[in-house]
């Protein structure tokens, strides 16, 4: 299994470390920006580096060849549908949400905005439209009270992204498919990023 990775911050470099952990090769990291602590953490691993031409767009000659699977991991592009394709499974993401509710940018923030007791999250096929690929493998959990965005994501959600990462990778591995769900779109709410 090769994947490559797209990503950035804590939860890129926490995923990449999963994945090495588990001998997946790695062969190129994928970001928005050469000085983000995952660009860093593959350097000092010995792994390729590319940064997009784009910061909202991941392209085919941005993903490494022979990849099986490519990986998004705390990105805020779009993996084009000619990337995709360039991989031979496609592509998954890890939504902190359970989708369809809450797609987009700030699905934490809302998730504590409007209340819910429960929250939970989403391994999700990268598609043409955000968050709105077809579900690979979900899971909740509660939200606390007086909890906070951040807080929720530390403690439950980003741990939660690992673990369902890793499943379905194992999955992948094991059956060279990936499971698919479609969402139910009456039920698709949106979690735009909030001012202030």
């Amino acid at each position: 299994m090769r994947i490559t990775l797209v990503g950035s911050r804590h939860f890129g470099v926490a995923t990449l470390e999963m994945l090495r952990g588990r001998d997946i090769a790695v062969p190129r990291v994928v970001v928005a920006d050469g000085g983000d602590r995952l660009a860093l953490a593959a350097e000092a691993a010995g792994i390729a580096v590319t940064v997009q031409a784009s910061p909202k767009l991941v392209t085919a000659a941005e993903i490494a060849p022979d990849t099986d699977l490519i990986v998004a991991a705390h990105s805020h592009a779009r993996v084009g549908r000619d990337a995709l394709a360039a991989s031979r499974l496609g592509g998954i993401g890890y939504h902190p949400s359970l989708l369809p509710r809450h797609r987009g940018i700030a699905a934490v923030e809302w998730t504590i905005r409007e209340g819910d007791p429960i929250a939970g999250g989403t391994v999700y096929h990268l598609a043409d439209r955000m968050d709105a690929g077809a579900i690979a493998l979900q899971e909740w959990c509660f939200v606390h009270k007086g909890e906070t965005a951040r807080e929720l994501w530390e403690r439950a959600l980003a741990p939660l992204g690992l673990s369902l990462l890793a499943r379905v990778i194992e999955h992948a591995r094991t059956h060279t498919a990936l499971p698919a769900e479609p969402q139910d779109e009456q039920f698709a709410t949106q979690a735009p990023r909030l001012i202030g």
